[in-house]
């Protein structure tokens, strides 16, 4: 559609009465009220970038293709059945008339109940206008989901008779209505139109297929629901010729025959869908426990959360694996990270892309990059459980990252790493909004049947996956026949919006949003849903922001989490046992003295010489180590473990290395004599210097490192010959912020925007609008600026400012823009004009060398 099509569908023709039916988009929108206008403006954001000057371009720029498809894919199952169902009816359509298209001659009372919803659905997007004796569906939707031969419509209807015969000639259309039995005409015109008769009518189209052999009713079955289009040889059979000899199928071209709309809209039952959907499909219920065993096995499942970040987290506190040249993690690492966290790299790569949502790790931004926790991470381990819980899950509502995309390939073959880039898909955090809020429609404790689930969002948002999975994600799906996009491809049947929606589902259960299946507590509040157990209107969610939210949620997770401990059962066996989460510094400090050996509800230590040096090397004693055993065990300190500590540091710190490259001092010769008859320490160049001093060709944490595998116990030491002590504080990245979703579209406007749109517009329209006074010398062009001489606008302007009356002026600002506004002139001076602007609401001051000229109103009007 040219630009010149769209202005004349817009252009507003003066209304004589409040009455009148609307002749056009712009006069439809103009007879709106402001919630009618809000409504459209808070269903399609795009239409606002910007607010438009007025009506009748609001009414141009929501034709537009591109505003037109966002729009479409934005609607449910059955309003897209019943707009296509508008392409294919006479335009404009009466409601009876799309009604009959939609249940067929057997009628359906849901879909006669469900319709009125749809076209007000229509109605409120724009999309279709009129009254309902002349339903019009807007021009560029026509084109977009009426049928042509590049893009099937997905009602599998082909074009009308009129179409299909339009480039036939006038004699071939005399034999199709001789061959029908219809009275012969020379008008091309009549003819069709008898033609077109003969098909509409059910009586006489019964007869004529009545004498259609069996062979040529099979034909036209295979083509009834589309695609319409068949295929003939130069000579084709008998049936064939006979239904082609009598309209009931149509040349295209020499080898492809249509069956024109009509025919098939008879063969139907006057249905243009096989399957309309007026109703969305019930969620099934898989299976129902006690709300109290949902929260309990969710809250265990938020804790295993926090313990998982943690200890990814602490794995990389003294800097995590390099960041690649493109951006992500390695496959290696992540591979090393699902390893070291006992899960699959699927899973790993959520919970490190959770981390990185949240803000809490991010590349450290150096020469050689690499992964680090961020300072958030500190402020983060310093909260209580289950304000940290609710720290992870609140962005991952919003975030439009995808981690179940990790692993497939983009759109030119690349793997897509975990932390890289083209990881968002704007339609995921609208996904997960909506499988959470649909799971809470469900009773309390119910779990959704996942597939019934995939089948309410598919019916909601029938085309919008499609879109989304066009843009390429790695992962197609197999096509689903019988869907179809507005511009004619298949619908995936494993489409974007469907995997989004399992992998909402797998992460919702690790998160501990849902329990068995089923929403929990904490969740329904995250979500601002009301609670099974709200006593009052202010115990519900609704309307809260997300922070008081997420307050909220946390409130009602804390007592479920389990109660961190302060002590360990020390065993002969040389471990500890964790009878739960341990606090803050117990766990930090046991976690330098001992290796965590297994995890679960009760974490396992083990004590080896390799913990206790570390220990040591930390700056501890081993009385320190004794003392801090004693206080934290509910049982005795086993001897053995009593003797590792007291073994390990008499011998931690006897051997010293420093730098020279490296050196290696002990007051006992003999051990350094036994260090360097070692054939291991070859690698290490070592060579005596002193009686008591070893020096290395090597830096001195590589000697160190050496001298511990050969299972020694040496201490680093500084210049002034003091023990050097190992600190424990962690590497952080500079501060970092959180990664931004990516929206999917413009943002969705607020009640204050949505106001002051309105009100711009309906200004701006009062002034398009306007009967003014045109020169009689030069009358403007609609939609011309006014064009008069500098004299001229000096002389009105100044009038109108002496009698307070409004004039109409053409403006062009610094940026070269035009508009036209109303005005009423208070002062003119100095070369500028200031007066009230009807169009902005406001006072202003205009140069007077930027108006274009200026007019007088016909009528007061503002």
């Amino acid at each position: 559609m040219g630009i010149g099509e769209l202005d004349r569908e817009a252009h507003v023709p003066e209304v004589t009465g409040a009455a009148a039916a609307p002749r056009t988009l712009a006069e439809a929108l103009r007879a709106r009220g402001d919630e009618g206008l809000a409504a459209l403006l808070r269903a399609r954001p795009d239409l606002l970038s910007p607010v438009p000057n007025d009506l009748t371009q609001l009414a141009t720029r929501a034709g537009t293709r591109g505003s037109v498809v966002r729009a479409i894919e934005r609607l449910d199952r059955f309003a897209l059945q019943t707009a296509e169902a508008l392409a294919v009816a006479p335009d404009p359509a009466p409601y009876p008339v799309l009604l009959a298209l939609l249940t067929g001659d057997d009628g359906d009372p849901e879909i006669e109940a469900a319709l009125p919803g749809a076209l007000a659905l229509l109605r409120e997007q724009a999309l279709v206008w009129g009254e309902d004796e002349r339903l019009k569906l807007v021009r560029t939707a026509r084109e977009i989901l009426a049928p042509s031969a590049q893009h099937p419509s997905p009602t599998g209807l082909g074009p009308t008779v009129a179409e299909a015969t339009s480039g036939m000639s006038p004699g071939r259309v005399q034999e199709i209505i001789a061959a029908a039995g219809l009275p012969a005409t020379h008008d091309p015109v009549s003819a069709v139109a008898a033609l077109t008769g003969l098909f509409t009518d059910r009586d006489r189209m019964g007869a004529l297929l009545d004498s259609a052999s069996p062979e040529a009713l099979g034909v036209l079955d295979r083509l009834v629901w589309g695609p319409p289009y068949g295929e003939v040889s130069a000579n084709p059979a008998p049936p064939v010729r006979w239904l082609r000899d009598r309209g009931l199928l149509l040349p295209v071209s020499a080898r492809t025959m249509v069956l024109p709309r009509e025919v098939a809209l008879h063969l139907r039952g006057g249905r243009a869908h096989r399957a309309p959907e007026p109703l969305p499909p019930e969620l099934g219920v898989l299976r129902e426990y006690r709300p109290q065993v949902v929260d309990s096995a969710a809250a265990g499942q938020a804790h295993v959360t926090l313990a998982t970040v943690e200890e990814l987290l602490k794995s990389w506190d003294r800097g995590g694996p390099p960041v690649l040249r493109a951006g992500g993690l390695a496959v290696r690492d992540l591979k090393r990270t699902a390893a070291a966290l006992d899960v699959t790299e699927e899973t790993a790569a959520f919970w490190l892309e959770l981390c990185y949502g949240a803000g809490l790790l991010a590349s450290d931004g150096e020469a050689d990059e690499r992964y680090a926790p961020t300072p958030a991470y500190d402020h983060w381990l310093d909260l209580p459980p289950a304000e940290r819980w609710a720290l992870l899950v609140a962005p991952w509502l919003t975030a439009t990252r995808t981690p179940g995309l990790v692993g497939g390939q983009d759109t030119k073959g690349r793997t897509l790493a975990a932390l890289g880039p083209d990881l968002d898909r704007a339609p995921a955090p609208e996904v997960r909004h909506r499988v959470l809020e649909l799971l809470a429609t469900l009773p309390p404790g119910a779990a959704a049947d996942p597939e019934t689930l995939f089948a309410r969002l598919r019916w909601e948002r029938p085309l919008r996956g499609a879109a989304a999975a066009q843009a390429g994600d790695g992962k197609p799906g197999e096509d689903k026949p019988g869907d179809g996009r507005p511009d004619g491809r298949p619908v995936g049947a494993t489409d974007l919006r469907s995997r989004l929606a399992r992998w909402t589902l797998a992460e919702a259960e690790l998160l501990g949003l849902t329990g068995r299946g089923a929403l929990s507590g904490p969740a329904r509040a995250l979500l601002n849903l009301p609670l099974a157990e709200a006593a009052s209107p202010a115990d519900h969610g609704g309307g809260v922001e997300p922070s008081v939210a997420a307050g909220r949620a946390a409130t009602l997770l804390a007592p479920l989490l389990p109660e961190a401990v302060d002590h360990v059962l020390l065993q002969a066996d040389l471990t500890a046992v964790a009878p739960g989460p341990l606090r803050r510094p117990l766990a930090d400090a046991l976690a330098v003295l001992a290796d965590v050996e297994s995890k679960g509800g009760a974490t396992v230590y083990r004590f080896t010489p390799g913990s206790v040096r570390r220990a040591l090397d930390a700056g501890q004693t081993a009385s320190d180590l004794h003392e801090f055993l004693k206080a934290h065990s509910r049982t005795p300190v086993p001897q053995p473990l009593a003797y590792l500590i007291d073994d390990v540091a008499r011998r931690h710190g006897h051997l010293r290395v420093g730098a020279a490259s490296a050196y290696v001092r002990c007051d006992d010769d003999a051990v350094l004599g036994e260090i360097l008859a070692d054939r291991r320490s070859a690698a290490l160049g070592l060579r005596r210097i002193a009686p008591t001093v070893l020096a290395a060709q090597t830096d001195p944490a590589s000697l160190l490192d050496g001298l511990r595998s050969m299972g020694y116990a040496p201490a680093a030491e500084s210049a002034e010959g003091d023990v050097l002590i190992t600190r424990t504080d962690a590497y952080r990245t500079p501060a970092r912020t959180a990664p931004v979703p990516v929206p999917d579209g413009p943002p969705a406007p607020d009640t204050t925007l949505l106001g002051a749109a309105v009100r711009a517009i309906r200004a701006g329209d009062r002034a398009a609008t306007a009967v003014r006074k045109e020169p009689a010398a030069a009358p403007a062009a609609a939609g011309a600026l006014p064009r008069t001489s500098a004299a001229e606008t000096l002389a009105t302007v100044q009038a109108a400012a002496m009698t307070g009356s409004a004039v109409w002026i053409g403006y062009v600002n610094a940026e070269g823009a035009a508009s036209q506004r109303v005005i009423a002139p208070v002062r003119v001076e100095g070369g500028f004009v200031t007066g009230y602007d009807h169009t902005a609401d406001e006072v202003r001051t205009y140069p007077l060398h930027r108006i274009t000229g200026v007019a007088e109103l016909a009528d007061e009007q503002v």
